[in-house]
């Protein structure tokens, strides 16, 4: 038995596991459609299917935990969770703290304004209010061109606050835009800045495991799975580069 910074690991065929015979790994719960929290206080959503088809793939029990997507990192890091499953983008700080899978699906942030907006482009947020979510990638872009970023607990939530009238612009994954438009939000996409990929998030001491998930994933590709649950909630593939 291993001791990590806040729970008790337990070693299983050269994998570290915060409990033996499961997979628990983290979600915010507040990133629809990737995951979204139930009525029952449990989790749904693209980012809760594939960590469990993956624990099925690795033979493991799937545990969901929700996390303030902000600490999720950390507490791979710390040993509270096995994996982050809660759709983190690979960037070079990150990878200062963790190791990534390969990633399971490709997107891209976008700048998201209401319809009467003229704002077009990045350049033209400059000096503006723009709205991100805590933790994520945006508030550097955001960064880039004003001083005046808005923090949110998720990304659905500022773009609520954006539909409502509050912020000049929010920056977020072009998918997630989507569906807030899709679910009636008055809301527009403008520039997307980019492509990004995202990938499970590993403690950095966790080699074994992590090679089992990207095998996993692999597994997962080829076989039609992954891209199946990506069809299901978003209707296309999004999952391979071909997507893009």
């Amino acid at each position: 038995m291993l001791v990590g910074c806040s729970n008790e690991v337990t070693t299983t065929d050269g994998m570290k596991l915060v409990e033996e015979g499961k997979f628990t790994f983290a979600a915010s719960g507040e990133y629809a459609p990737f995951s979204t929290t139930n009525p029952d206080g449990t989790m749904s959503g693209f980012d809760i299917e594939v960590g469990e088809v993956v624990a099925k793939e690795l033979g493991l029990e799937p545990v969901q935990k929700k996390f303030k997507f902000s600490s999720i990192v950390e507490g791979v890091k710390s040993g509270r969770f096995d994996a982050a499953i809660a759709s983190h983008t690979i960037t070079e700080d990150r990878k200062k703290n963790v190791n990534f899978s390969t990633p399971y699906y490709y997107s891209g942030p976008q700048i998201f304004t209401r319809p009467d907006s003229k704002i077009e482009s990045l350049d033209d947020l400059t000096g503006k209010e723009v709205a991100v979510s805590k933790g994520s990638t945006y508030a550097k872009q955001a960064e880039q061109v004003t001083d005046n970023v808005i923090l949110y607990d998720s990304d659905v939530t500022a773009l609520e606050a954006l539909s409502q009238g509050k912020h000049d612009a929010v920056i977020t994954d072009f998918i997630t835009g989507k569906e807030a438009i899709g679910k009636g939000l008055t809301i527009v996409g403008k520039e997307i800045l980019g492509r990004s990929e995202q990938a499970i998030a590993v403690a950095k001491d966790n080699k074994v495991l992590l090679e089992k998930i990207n095998k996993a994933l692999e597994k997962l590709r080829e076989d039609g799975t992954l891209k199946k649950i990506s069809e299901k909630y978003f209707g296309e593939d999004i999952t391979t580069l071909s997507s893009e």
